[in-house]
């Protein structure tokens, strides 16, 4: 099997508080999964940009990149900025398999963590 990676993808934001909630999310999935290279990056705004993780992704290693756009809706960002900056950002490794995941959107994992966290 091909050594993975997972490079989640917020939209990036001015205020270094929003930006670092995706790192905290990062940490969260390499505790999970140890196995699993895992780095986060912004479409805009912030670094890393797209470009800039996917290249990590691939100095550590990764053989195939899977992009998940995080927490946005299944809009324009999501199923066109982000598949084209990843296209963009994997055209220096033609060796290296990529994809683009369904954002997370309404899902009903998301709707447990809702009723969880409001207790009811």
């Amino acid at each position: 099997m091909p050594k993975q990676a997972l490079l989640i993808i917020d939209h990036g934001s001015k205020r270094e508080e929003a930006n670092r909630m995706l790192e905290d999310v990062a940490a969260v999935v390499r505790r999970q999964r140890p196995d699993l290279i895992v780095h986060c990056a912004h479409m805009e705004l912030a670094e890393p940009t797209i470009a800039q993780g996917f290249e990590r992704c691939v100095k550590e290693g990764a053989e195939e990149v899977v992009v998940h756009p995080y927490m946005l809706s299944p809009g324009r960002h999501a199923r066109q900025d982000i598949p084209n900056l990843a296209a963009e950002a994997a055209k220096p490794f033609p060796n290296v398999k990529w994809r683009v995941t369904e954002p997370l959107g309404v899902h009903d994992k998301i709707g447990e963590v809702v009723l969880e966290r409001a207790k009811l």
